[in-house]
Order: structure tokens, then C-alpha cells, then sequence
């Protein structure tokens, strides 16, 4: 795979012919500290032992993040609740309290419409 001949992107990193290549986007003027410590390395395995430790704290990043729920106070005051899903969920605190008091209702909804809903992982 020659550099000439693949789509690539500005400011993305890709594999050529065992290479880690990183194309300068527009708006990168100052390199990086990862950007250096590739671009000083001319041995291969050093490059690819970079790429192996990337994918393995990109792989503990994603799992640390699904498994803890937090909580935090929004810009506008309301209650966010992190780790659900993409986004929080954020509502005023009385919206939470009137969620909270229905709480059992929830509960046996779900039971009671548990075959008509899915389940996210």
C-alpha cells in the first residue's frame, strides 16, 4: 500500500507496509508528545509495540468507562447522571424526586412489559 494511492484523512494515524503513519491535519502546527516519540523512533518493532500499548489502554478506557455510574451538578443546576449511555441524564432535582417517588411504579412496569422490551449491554 503506497501513501499516493490511499484515501486518507489529515490528522489520521494508519498502517503502510508495517508503518505507522501520521498525517499532519490543518490545524497541527506543534507536535505532540505521542506525534515525537513516533516520529523519533525509526525501528519498527518500537512502533509497533506503541500501536499494541494504544490499542490495549484504549480497550481499558472503554471498559473503565461503561462500569461506573457518577453523578454531577450541571451547568444549569440540574442533577446529571453519567455512565447510562452516550449522554447524561440530566433533570432539576424535582424532577428527580417525583421520578424517585414513583420508583415502584417503574419497577413493576418494567416486570410487567418485560417481553415487549429490550435490553442494552
Amino acid at each position: 500500500m503506497s501513501l499516493a494511492n490511499s484515501e486518507t484523512v489529515p490528522g489520521s494515524l494508519f498502517l503502510a507496509q508495517d508503518l505507522l503513519v501520521l498525517l499532519p491535519g490543518p490545524q497541527q502546527t506543534q507536535s505532540s508528545e505521542f506525534e515525537r516519540r513516533l516520529m523519533s523512533s525509526s525501528n519498527p518493532e518500537d512502533l509497533k509495540n506503541e500501536v499494541e500499548r494504544l490499542r490495549a489502554e484504549n480497550e481499558r478506557l472503554k471498559k473503565s468507562s461503561s462500569r461506573g455510574i457518577s453523578l454531577k451538578v450541571s451547568e444549569k443546576g440540574g442533577v446529571s447522571v453519567y455512565g447510562l449511555g452516550r449522554f447524561p441524564v440530566t433533570l432539576y432535582k424535582e424532577q428527580w424526586k417525583k421520578l424517585l417517588e414513583m420508583s415502584d411504579d417503574i419497577r413493576n412496569f418494567i416486570e410487567a412489559n418485560d417481553s415487549q422490551l429490550k435490553t442494552k449491554e
